[in-house]
Protein backbone atom coordinates (compact mmCIF):
# COMPACT_ATOMS: atom_id res chain seq x y z
CA UNK A 1 0.00 0.00 0.00
CA UNK A 2 1.38 3.67 -0.64
CA UNK A 3 1.44 6.30 1.78
CA UNK A 4 -1.74 7.51 0.76
CA UNK A 5 -3.98 4.96 1.16
CA UNK A 6 -6.91 4.92 4.10
CA UNK A 7 -8.93 1.77 4.75
CA UNK A 8 -12.88 2.35 5.94
CA UNK A 9 -14.66 0.20 8.33
CA UNK A 10 -18.57 1.03 9.27
CA UNK A 11 -19.60 -0.69 11.99
CA UNK A 12 -23.86 -0.90 12.21
CA UNK A 13 -26.70 -3.48 11.80
CA UNK A 14 -28.67 -0.65 11.30
CA UNK A 15 -27.28 0.03 8.02
CA UNK A 16 -26.16 -3.97 7.14
CA UNK A 17 -29.95 -4.30 7.00
CA UNK A 18 -31.41 -0.96 5.94
CA UNK A 19 -32.58 0.57 8.82
CA UNK A 20 -30.27 3.44 7.79
CA UNK A 21 -27.82 4.37 4.25
CA UNK A 22 -24.48 4.47 4.85
CA UNK A 23 -23.50 7.77 4.02
CA UNK A 24 -19.48 7.24 5.22
CA UNK A 25 -18.01 5.57 2.19
CA UNK A 26 -19.09 8.58 -0.15
CA UNK A 27 -18.25 11.21 2.56
CA UNK A 28 -14.60 9.73 3.32
CA UNK A 29 -13.74 8.96 -0.62
CA UNK A 30 -14.15 12.53 -1.59
CA UNK A 31 -12.60 13.85 1.52
CA UNK A 32 -9.19 11.67 0.83
CA UNK A 33 -9.27 12.78 -2.45
CA UNK A 34 -9.63 16.03 -2.37
CA UNK A 35 -6.65 16.28 -0.34
CA UNK A 36 -4.14 13.77 -2.73
CA UNK A 37 -5.16 10.80 -0.45
CA UNK A 38 -7.07 7.27 -1.89
CA UNK A 39 -9.71 5.08 -0.43
CA UNK A 40 -8.73 1.29 -1.21
CA UNK A 41 -10.74 -0.11 0.69
CA UNK A 42 -13.81 -0.26 2.39
CA UNK A 43 -16.07 -3.08 4.45
CA UNK A 44 -19.27 -2.74 5.92
CA UNK A 45 -19.55 -5.11 9.19
CA UNK A 46 -22.85 -6.28 11.84
CA UNK A 47 -22.97 -6.03 15.37
CA UNK A 48 -21.07 -9.35 15.98
CA UNK A 49 -18.22 -10.03 18.78
CA UNK A 50 -16.72 -12.47 16.64
CA UNK A 51 -17.04 -10.72 12.97
CA UNK A 52 -15.52 -7.94 14.66
CA UNK A 53 -12.44 -8.75 16.40
CA UNK A 54 -11.34 -10.71 13.65
CA UNK A 55 -11.76 -8.33 11.04
CA UNK A 56 -9.87 -5.72 12.89
CA UNK A 57 -7.26 -7.87 13.96
CA UNK A 58 -6.73 -9.03 10.12
CA UNK A 59 -6.95 -5.42 9.16
CA UNK A 60 -4.55 -4.00 12.08
CA UNK A 61 -2.02 -6.53 10.54
CA UNK A 62 -1.38 -4.38 7.79
CA UNK A 63 0.16 -1.08 7.57
CA UNK A 64 -3.11 0.47 6.37
CA UNK A 65 -4.56 3.56 8.57
CA UNK A 66 -7.81 2.87 8.68
CA UNK A 67 -10.90 5.05 9.62
CA UNK A 68 -13.48 2.75 11.88
CA UNK A 69 -17.01 4.88 12.36
CA UNK A 70 -19.31 2.84 15.06
CA UNK A 71 -20.14 0.96 18.05
CA UNK A 72 -18.10 3.28 20.34
CA UNK A 73 -21.31 3.99 22.61
CA UNK A 74 -22.13 2.76 25.85
CA UNK A 75 -25.76 0.21 24.98
CA UNK A 76 -25.05 -3.61 25.24
CA UNK A 77 -25.07 -3.46 21.30
CA UNK A 78 -21.88 -1.21 21.46
CA UNK A 79 -19.03 -3.85 20.66
CA UNK A 80 -16.20 -1.68 19.04
CA UNK A 81 -14.36 -0.83 22.01
CA UNK A 82 -14.23 -4.56 23.43
CA UNK A 83 -13.26 -5.63 20.23
CA UNK A 84 -10.70 -3.29 18.97
CA UNK A 85 -9.08 -3.80 22.69
CA UNK A 86 -9.30 -7.90 21.30
CA UNK A 87 -7.86 -7.51 18.32
CA UNK A 88 -4.91 -5.38 19.20
CA UNK A 89 -4.22 -7.68 21.79
CA UNK A 90 -4.09 -5.29 24.71
CA UNK A 91 -6.65 -5.29 27.88
CA UNK A 92 -10.07 -2.77 28.09
CA UNK A 93 -9.62 -0.31 30.60
CA UNK A 94 -11.02 2.99 32.37
CA UNK A 95 -9.07 5.81 30.62
CA UNK A 96 -8.28 8.57 32.89
CA UNK A 97 -8.60 11.31 29.97
CA UNK A 98 -11.67 10.15 28.49
CA UNK A 99 -13.44 9.57 32.23
CA UNK A 100 -12.56 13.25 32.79
CA UNK A 101 -14.55 14.67 29.59
CA UNK A 102 -17.50 12.64 29.90
CA UNK A 103 -17.72 13.38 33.88
CA UNK A 104 -17.47 17.01 32.69
CA UNK A 105 -20.05 16.33 29.87
CA UNK A 106 -22.85 15.13 32.07
CA UNK A 107 -21.69 15.20 35.82
CA UNK A 108 -23.44 12.36 37.97
CA UNK A 109 -25.17 11.40 35.24
CA UNK A 110 -22.28 9.89 33.73
CA UNK A 111 -22.63 6.90 36.59
CA UNK A 112 -23.09 4.08 35.61
CA UNK A 113 -23.82 3.57 31.86
CA UNK A 114 -21.96 7.22 29.93
CA UNK A 115 -18.90 6.32 31.76
CA UNK A 116 -18.64 2.99 30.03
CA UNK A 117 -17.77 4.75 26.47
CA UNK A 118 -14.07 5.63 29.02
CA UNK A 119 -13.20 1.65 28.82
CA UNK A 120 -10.91 1.62 25.71
CA UNK A 121 -7.75 -0.35 24.55
CA UNK A 122 -4.66 0.50 27.07
CA UNK A 123 -2.30 3.03 26.10
CA UNK A 124 -4.42 4.34 23.03
CA UNK A 125 -4.54 7.77 22.17
CA UNK A 126 -8.00 9.66 22.12
CA UNK A 127 -9.25 11.99 19.24
CA UNK A 128 -11.07 14.79 20.43
CA UNK A 129 -14.75 15.21 19.51
CA UNK A 130 -16.20 18.65 18.81
CA UNK A 131 -19.41 18.12 18.66
CA UNK A 132 -20.12 16.79 22.78
CA UNK A 133 -16.67 16.24 24.03
CA UNK A 134 -16.79 12.07 24.19
CA UNK A 135 -13.73 11.32 22.51
CA UNK A 136 -12.80 8.63 20.57
CA UNK A 137 -9.75 6.95 20.05
CA UNK A 138 -6.78 5.42 18.31
CA UNK A 139 -4.58 1.91 18.16
CA UNK A 140 -2.77 0.19 15.76
CA UNK A 141 -3.04 2.81 13.15
CA UNK A 142 -7.10 2.75 13.25
CA UNK A 143 -9.20 5.99 14.41
CA UNK A 144 -12.41 4.43 15.85
CA UNK A 145 -15.17 7.24 15.71
CA UNK A 146 -18.90 7.32 16.31
CA UNK A 147 -21.34 6.35 13.77
CA UNK A 148 -22.81 9.75 13.37
CA UNK A 149 -21.42 11.53 10.64
CA UNK A 150 -21.97 14.97 12.46
CA UNK A 151 -19.53 13.78 14.72
CA UNK A 152 -17.18 11.51 12.82
CA UNK A 153 -16.27 13.65 10.05
CA UNK A 154 -14.92 16.69 11.52
CA UNK A 155 -12.86 13.54 13.75
CA UNK A 156 -11.86 12.66 10.55
CA UNK A 157 -10.74 15.85 9.85
CA UNK A 158 -8.66 16.69 12.94
CA UNK A 159 -7.02 12.73 12.19
CA UNK A 160 -5.89 13.96 8.86
CA UNK A 161 -4.55 17.36 10.19
CA UNK A 162 -2.94 15.93 13.56
CA UNK A 163 -1.16 12.62 12.16
CA UNK A 164 -1.29 13.22 8.17
CA UNK A 165 -0.13 16.59 7.13
CA UNK A 166 2.96 15.97 5.26
CA UNK A 167 1.08 12.74 3.68
CA UNK A 168 -0.74 14.98 1.27
CA UNK A 169 -0.22 14.87 -2.27
CA UNK A 170 -1.94 15.86 -5.19
CA UNK A 171 -5.49 15.32 -6.10
CA UNK A 172 -6.31 11.93 -8.06
CA UNK A 173 -6.69 12.53 -11.22
CA UNK A 174 -9.08 10.20 -13.83
CA UNK A 175 -9.99 10.01 -17.57
CA UNK A 176 -11.36 7.56 -20.19
CA UNK A 177 -12.14 6.78 -23.47
CA UNK A 178 -15.16 4.60 -24.78
CA UNK A 179 -15.10 1.75 -26.44
CA UNK A 180 -17.17 1.52 -29.63
CA UNK A 181 -18.44 -2.08 -30.68
CA UNK A 182 -15.66 -4.16 -29.15
CA UNK A 183 -16.55 -6.54 -26.47
CA UNK A 184 -13.76 -6.44 -23.52
CA UNK A 185 -12.12 -10.22 -24.05
CA UNK A 186 -10.04 -7.91 -27.55
CA UNK A 187 -9.18 -5.24 -25.11
CA UNK A 188 -7.13 -8.15 -22.90
CA UNK A 189 -3.89 -7.67 -24.85
CA UNK A 190 -4.14 -3.74 -25.12
CA UNK A 191 -4.08 -3.48 -21.02
CA UNK A 192 -1.74 -6.35 -20.19
CA UNK A 193 0.62 -4.24 -22.83
CA UNK A 194 0.28 -0.82 -20.68
CA UNK A 195 0.23 -2.16 -17.99
CA UNK A 196 3.17 -0.51 -15.44
CA UNK A 197 3.92 2.08 -17.99
CA UNK A 198 2.70 4.74 -15.54
CA UNK A 199 3.10 3.39 -11.89
CA UNK A 200 1.15 6.24 -10.70
CA UNK A 201 -2.17 5.43 -12.57
CA UNK A 202 -3.77 2.14 -12.55
CA UNK A 203 -5.81 0.53 -15.51
CA UNK A 204 -9.71 -0.34 -15.65
CA UNK A 205 -12.17 -1.70 -18.03
CA UNK A 206 -15.80 -0.59 -17.02
CA UNK A 207 -18.29 -2.54 -19.24
CA UNK A 208 -21.61 -0.74 -18.31
CA UNK A 209 -25.36 -2.16 -19.13
CA UNK A 210 -28.34 -0.30 -20.35
CA UNK A 211 -29.33 2.57 -22.46
CA UNK A 212 -25.37 3.89 -22.67
CA UNK A 213 -24.24 -0.50 -22.95
CA UNK A 214 -20.46 -0.63 -23.80
CA UNK A 215 -16.92 -0.09 -22.16
CA UNK A 216 -15.32 2.21 -20.30
CA UNK A 217 -11.53 2.12 -20.31
CA UNK A 218 -9.29 4.74 -18.22
CA UNK A 219 -7.21 5.50 -16.14
CA UNK A 220 -7.20 6.98 -12.54
CA UNK A 221 -4.60 8.13 -9.86
CA UNK A 222 -1.26 10.16 -9.56
CA UNK A 223 0.88 10.88 -12.78
CA UNK A 224 0.90 12.32 -16.06
CA UNK A 225 -2.70 11.52 -17.11
CA UNK A 226 -2.51 13.74 -20.13
CA UNK A 227 0.44 11.40 -21.70
CA UNK A 228 -0.81 8.13 -20.32
CA UNK A 229 -4.37 8.93 -21.74
CA UNK A 230 -2.48 9.75 -25.38
CA UNK A 231 -0.08 6.90 -25.54
CA UNK A 232 -3.57 4.47 -24.61
CA UNK A 233 -4.92 6.04 -27.61
CA UNK A 234 -2.46 5.43 -29.88
CA UNK A 235 -2.13 1.76 -28.21
CA UNK A 236 -5.83 1.10 -29.14
CA UNK A 237 -5.49 2.85 -32.61
CA UNK A 238 -2.46 0.34 -33.11
CA UNK A 239 -4.61 -2.52 -32.40
CA UNK A 240 -7.44 -1.51 -34.66
CA UNK A 241 -9.95 -0.39 -31.64
CA UNK A 242 -12.73 2.14 -32.37
CA UNK A 243 -12.97 4.79 -29.36
CA UNK A 244 -14.08 8.03 -28.79
CA UNK A 245 -13.77 10.39 -25.69
CA UNK A 246 -15.82 10.17 -22.73
CA UNK A 247 -18.67 12.30 -22.11
CA UNK A 248 -17.34 15.24 -19.66
CA UNK A 249 -13.76 15.22 -21.06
Amino acid sequence: MSGGEFGLIVIGDEILFGSREDQHQAHFRILLNSQGLSLSRFWLLPDDKGILTSHLRFSMQSALPTFVCGGIGATPDDLTRACAAEAADRPLVRHMEAAALIEARFGEAAYPTRIRMADLPAHCELIPNPHNQIPGFTVSHHFFLPGFPEMAWPMADWVLDHYYAETRGERMVEASLQIIDTPESALVPVMEAFSGRYPGLKLYSLPRMGQRSGIELGLRGHGEIESALKALKEALEKAGIPHRESMGQ
